[in-house]
């Protein structure tokens, strides 16, 4: 099978966990190379260092997404050391499910989710627009959410940030035609990633799973506590209820690895038996 990832310079935001570390080490395992970025600095020069170790390529640079500064620089950093940007992963993201009633506790965090979400997709783009329309070709990522499919109780504000990435990410596809691919990832809900930390209240996951809502939080927590079956576990299994975060980074990878003439627009990858209702 022929390597499309090989050789090119690809930056990835929030690449200090979740996501963005297991995309950053899959790349650059297929041989590309990779700008790790995370507000986090020393998070992304452990992964990039990790990645050094095995041989690969990788830079990491210390950038809030929330700031247009950082994200010129970062792309700036990334040209330096790479000569080039041909793919940007606009990764980083917070999750804060919260309801309108819990305005007093969430509105702090319901105005980072705004800048990190929007604003932080909408900075990486701006950083690196120029630089893939005067190489003539670029590819930017974004991770969306099924949150962003349709209102629902408990994700009015992370919703939005979700439908904002959507439309963000569709503008940029037709306005860039032939000259920027762009790809939208919609991940389902992944335990298993530092993103649920970010959440305010954990009862307003109820928008999202509906009449699933007690089966969910029986496994979640038999998961958390280390006795959930482990033959449910198993994704060969079409009963399976809880998507590993590899298979979505796999999806970016694959969203990546395409010839420059073939763009994957919109990916929404599930467990076949998750509970969730969008």
């Amino acid at each position: 099978m022929s390597n499309h990832v090989a050789g090119k310079s690809i930056v990835i935001t929030g690449a200090g966990g979740g996501f963005g570390k297991l995309v950053s080490e899959r790349v650059a395992a297929l041989g590309a190379k990779v700008a790790c970025a995370d507000v986090d600095g020393a998070a992304a020069e452990a992964v990039a260092a990790g990645i050094r170790s095995t041989g690969g390529e990788a830079r990491a640079f210390r950038a809030d997404v929330s700031s247009i500064a950082d994200m010129r620089a970062l792309a700036r950093g990334a040209v330096e050391a790479f000569g080039a940007i041909d793919v940007m992963v606009n990764n980083a993201g917070v999750m804060p499910l919260a309801f309108y009633a819990d305005h007093e506790a969430a509105l702090e965090a319901w105005h980072r989710c705004i800048d990190v979400n929007i604003k932080g997709v909408l900075n990486g783009t701006v950083a690196v627009y120029d630089q893939m329309i005067a190489q003539g070709r670029g590819h930017v990522v974004n991770l969306s959410s099924i949150y962003g499919n349709f209102p629902v109780v408990g994700a009015a504000v992370y919703g939005a940030t979700k439908a904002a990435v959507n439309f963000l990410s569709e503008s940029l596809r037709v306005e860039s035609r032939g000259k920027i691919k762009v790809t939208i990832v919609k991940p389902t809900g992944v335990p298993a990633t530092n993103l649920a930390s970010t959440v305010v209240n954990q009862a307003a996951a109820v928008g999202i799973l509906g009449q699933n809502l007690n089966e969910f939080m029986e496994m979640f927590g038999q998961m958390a506590e280390g006795k959930f079956p482990a033959e449910k576990l198993d994704p060969g299994s079409i009963a399976y209820p809880s998507l590993a975060p590899e298979f979505i980074a796999d999806a970016i990878v694959h969203a990546i690895d395409q010839p420059w003439g073939v763009s994957i627009g919109d990916v929404t990858v599930r467990a076949a038996g998750d509970h969730f209702i969008l």
